[in-house]
């Protein structure tokens, strides 16, 4: 773990896995965008949220501080990571329930109340190479689905564009029991693209238009802190 500023880093095997500011919610990359697809909605509220792959906790952080009522389970299987979100970053664990587990081995068994948002961002990585750590294949993504209610949003980070393209995610999109949206957030200080599938029909000018109606992301817009390309990823395109 490093500092830099009022920051805290997490690497692991040279990948930086989490950071965060406590002055700041937005930190102007890549965790960002794991929630942002709520903003589709105008005015989201999810109460159950499901992490896997906590880190330290950035994302974690973030969501607590933008829904304060949300509650959240979150799936880790490094136990120096989970330390350190609970030592170091300070994850509010009275509304996180952290398990130290293989994330596939707890998709595959879950049986429980479904979730407003899943956020699959399972990587892995060594000499500073960070790839993800499951397949996204037809398989994985319905496992995914069973997961999510009927009418929440699942985000997934890919390490680009070419290792989406090599998903099952088109197909999926395409398919009459999929989504009805898919779009690709990338943050221009980093090549990793975070897919946001919506249960609903969508623009990217919605997205825009939602945060910019949000007092306090709103002002990050303006401030160019919270940057973002968005491409539509549905139907083939």
């Amino acid at each position: 773990m490093r500092g830099a500023g009022s920051s805290l880093r997490l690497y692991t095997d040279g990948v930086l896995h989490s950071q965060f500011s406590p002055r700041r919610v937005v930190t102007g990359s890549v965790w960002d965008l794991l929630w942002l697809g709520l903003y589709f909605d105008p005015r989201p509220e999810p109460s159950r949220v499901l992490l896997l792959g906590l880190g330290a906790g950035t994302v974690a952080l973030q969501l607590q501080a933008l829904f304060p009522s949300a509650r959240f389970t979150a799936i880790e299987q490094d136990p120096i990571h989970i330390e350190v979100a609970r030592t170091h970053f300070g994850v509010d664990e009275t509304r996180t329930e952290i398990h130290c587990q293989d994330a596939v081995a707890f998709v595959a068994r879950y049986r429980g109340p479904r979730f407003d948002l899943v956020i699959d961002d399972l990587f892995i990585g060594s000499a500073g190479i960070p790839r993800r750590a499951v397949p996204c294949d037809h398989q994985w993504l319905q496992q995914l689905k069973h997961c999510l209610d009927p009418n929440g949003i699942l985000s997934i980070n890919f390490a680009d564009y070419a290792e989406l393209r090599c998903s099952a995610l088109v197909d999926c999109l395409k398919t009459p029991s999929g989504f009805k949206s898919g779009f690709g957030l990338r943050s221009p200080a980093t090549e990793n693209v975070i897919a946001t599938l919506l249960p609903f029909e969508a623009q990217s000018a919605d997205l825009r238009a939602h945060l910019a109606a949000t007092p306090d992301l709103g002002s990050f817009l303006k401030s160019k802190r919270l940057r973002f390309q968005i491409r539509r990823i549905d139907h083939g395109s």
